[in-house]
């Protein structure tokens, strides 16, 4: 008999924004390598620093215990300022990649949806039942509101939280002047109710509370899981009509180029 095919256990858990964060690679690999962005390395350093072909956009990743640990900066354009995007480390890297692939999609749909409160309607997510703006998923782990704050007028913020004292599980940030777009990718990927895999849940997960997530264990051919990256870049890859442009060096950030808390 041919020998049986090497499987691995996958949980596949929902609601998605409780799956923990997931590979890092699924967001870094591609803007790079189907992207064309330009990375830093300093072996001494325990971050990723990504600099788009054009310099405009930089991608940091780094652990911070006591703040986000990945952050978007764009640098000003003719019609829009400067604006930032961040994220939690246990934000799962579907949610962020969403956002990175609408920022770095050639052909933009012009018809795709710029309220980001629209997706998640259509999921019968609806204003908390405590008062206040914004809106909460059905089962109340989740949350976005756009802060009318003089800190920070504009920006949007989306938590997940769980447990009775609701403790915080991420958050995601996006500046006042955030294409509504990417905010709209964002929600767009937090609303869908498609499970997420991960092969390391029994470690990650924020919560195994069977009230707060559905986790579905399968076998999966090894063979599935390894190529589930290269069938990523391959998809993004073929957005481009023309020969990737050779990455620009990366520049420095500036001072002011710092993480926003």
């Amino acid at each position: 008999m041919p020998p049986k095919p090497e499987t691995v256990e996958v949980d596949f858990i929902a609601p998605r924004h409780l799956a923990g964060g997931g590979d890092p690679a699924w967001v870094t690999v591609p803007l790079h390598r189907a992207c064309g962005w330009s990375y830093g390395h300093d072996p001494l350093m325990p971050r990723v620093i990504l600099s788009s072909p054009d310099q405009q956009a930089l991608l940091r990743l780094e652990p911070d215990p006591d703040g986000q640990w990945w952050t978007l900066h764009h640098a000003h354009q003719p019609d829009r300022p400067a604006w930032y995007a961040s994220f939690g480390a246990r934000t799962p890297v579907e949610l962020i990649a969403a956002v990175t692939d609408a920022l770095t999609d050639p052909a933009p749909t012009a018809t795709a949806p710029a309220d980001p409160y629209e997706p998640l309607q259509r999921l019968a997510w609806s204003p908390p039942s405590i008062g206040g703006d914004g809106l909460m998923s059905p089962d109340g782990t989740a949350y976005i509101q756009r802060s009318g704050s003089l800190q920070e007028p504009g920006a949007w913020f989306i938590d997940a939280t769980v447990g009775p004292e609701l403790r915080p599980v991420w958050q995601a940030r996006f500046g006042e002047h955030t294409p509504p777009h990417l905010i709209t990718a964002f929600t767009t990927a937090l609303a869908d109710p498609r499970p997420v895999p991960r092969t390391d849940s029994l470690r990650r997960l924020p919560t195994r509370n069977p009230n707060a997530v559905t986790r579905t264990r399968r076998e999966v051919p090894a063979v599935q899981v390894a190529s589930a990256l290269e069938e990523r870049l391959h998809t993004l890859g073929a957005r481009r009509t023309g020969p990737l442009a050779s990455p620009s060096p990366l520049r420095r950030p500036p001072d002011n180029n710092r993480r926003n808390r």
